[in-house]
């Protein structure tokens, strides 16, 4: 499955680099995170979330070759309830397209969400919403 012009706009806006380790917070399908990953290049990689167990059989379904090269993982997992696994390295950007528990709707679920992203970035790291930059 193919990028539609949201998501290329929206992965071109990220600060990609060779090597980086990208979260991906409301994967879908995982056509977004396929392409990050192509762009992060054989030394990055790249967790997609998502509270779907049918998007995340999806995005499993879709990246063979990037889940067996290890460039990508996928994990069912709302992003307020998300958490490192143990030994899991911290994330140097993470990003999310129209995911409802980060749109304002929602502020308290919200906040959960934003604490659980900040936690998993390295001190710099940087979050993407929608095509914004969000601080800490």
């Amino acid at each position: 499955m193919g990028l539609s012009a949201r998501l290329v706009a929206a992965v071109d806006a990220l600060p990609l680099a060779p090597g980086m380790r990208v979260l991906e917070i409301g994967c879908g399908p995982g056509a977004a995170a396929r392409e990050v990953a192509r762009r992060v290049g054989p030394e990055g990689f790249v967790l997609a979330v998502d509270r779907s167990a049918k998007a995340v059989a999806q995005a499993l379904a879709g990246s063979p070759d990037e889940v067996a090269a290890g460039a990508l993982a996928v994990r069912q997992v709302a992003v307020e309830r998300f958490a490192l696994e143990e030994g899991e390295a911290l994330y140097d950007l993470a990003f999310a397209v129209r995911v409802g528990a980060l749109d304002g709707r929602h502020p308290e679920l919200e906040r959960e969400a934003l604490q659980r992203i900040w936690a998993a970035l390295v001190p710099d790291g940087r979050l993407y919403v929608d095509g914004r930059e969000l601080h800490r």
